[in-house]
């Protein structure tokens, strides 16, 4: 299934994660350099801002770009100094999302359930990256991949490739096979499921970065009020505290926080958006996310009467 996607006064740019943390540090200054080059130019086209995903960034403009917008964009992003330009793919206009599914592939690669080796989003992405049936195809999101049955040894993979409105790319997929390992994969259509919504701004479930009312920004890692990319600078994990025992050492400048994170959702030990949180793992159940976030607010409505007993009967 094919439908229609964002509008073309934005361009994708698909580029690694590393990439891309690297540039949205400075996204404005880019927002600023990127338009001085393109009004050297005498183009009418500004770029109002630049988002990410997993898969790239985002540049979002006022006008429709044109090829020779899009040329220069892809020059400036290149020819930055701290990115891999042979891990940036070219700048690509489209209007549309199209929905397919992949079956026949085992959950365990190296078929042996015995194994601690199961198939992740990652590995479908380089077998994608490897067949030549996916040449100049764009994934629009990760590869969800979910087993055929509780008890199945298969499972169906569901992605979402950027298109034109007709459905081309699609439609030269659709029915098609392809080798994984030993086994025969074939692509198949499939409806559109987008899922449920997870914030890049406080992290919760269920509405997009547009529609948060929560003021600032919560950090992936820690969940206190700073930006994610600021989290060595801000969260409390990475600053030294001689009073505890052992002591806790500063985090040095440029080096990654070495500490156990803290999910907003789950409460576990991991990134916000870790694809091991069970809310990740949830993401198009909706009935699974309403109970889960019912319970939650049950604890919580629970633990401010306890609370408010004790000061009570103080």
């Amino acid at each position: 299934m094919t439908t229609k996607g964002p509008s073309r006064k934005q361009v994708i740019i698909p580029m690694v994660k590393d990439n891309i943390d690297k540039f949205m540090k400075n996204s404005s200054i880019h927002v600023t350099n990127l338009n001085r080059n393109l009004r050297n130019a005498m183009s009418e086209v500004l770029v109002d801002f630049i988002c990410s995903d997993p898969l790239g960034i985002t540049v979002v403009t006022n006008k429709v770009l044109l090829n020779s917008n899009l040329l220069i964009i892809e020059k400036y992003v290149k020819n930055l100094e701290n990115i891999d330009s042979t891990q940036v793919k070219s700048p690509q206009l489209l209007q549309s999302k199209s929905y397919l599914k992949i079956i026949g592939i085992p959950y365990y690669p190296h078929g042996s359930c015995n194994s601690q080796e199961r198939l992740s989003s990652n590995d479908i992405e380089a077998i994608i990256k490897k067949n030549q049936i996916f040449d100049n195809i764009t994934l629009a999101s990760k590869p969800r991949v979910i087993k055929v049955s509780p008890k199945s040894d298969m499972v169906i993979v569901w992605i979402n490739i950027w298109d034109v409105q007709s459905g081309a790319k699609a439609k030269g997929l659709i029915n098609r096979c392809f080798n994984v390992g030993r086994f025969i994969a074939t692509v198949r259509m499939a409806n559109a499921n987008p899922g449920i919504p997870q914030c890049k701004n406080c992290w919760k479930w269920g509405h997009s970065i547009f529609s948060c009312r929560i003021q600032g920004s919560k950090c992936i890692k820690c969940n206190e009020p700073h930006k994610s990319e600021n989290h060595c600078e801000f969260g409390w994990c990475c600053k030294a505290n001689n009073k505890i025992n052992p002591p806790r050492l500063e985090t040095k400048k440029g080096e990654p926080c070495p500490h156990t994170f803290k999910c907003t959702n789950c409460r576990g030990k991991h990134q916000a958006d870790s694809i091991t949180c069970p809310f990740w793992k949830n993401c198009f159940n909706r009935e699974w996310h309403q109970k889960k976030y019912s319970e939650i607010c049950e604890n919580r409505a629970k633990s401010i009467h306890l609370a408010g007993n004790e000061n009570t009967k103080q």
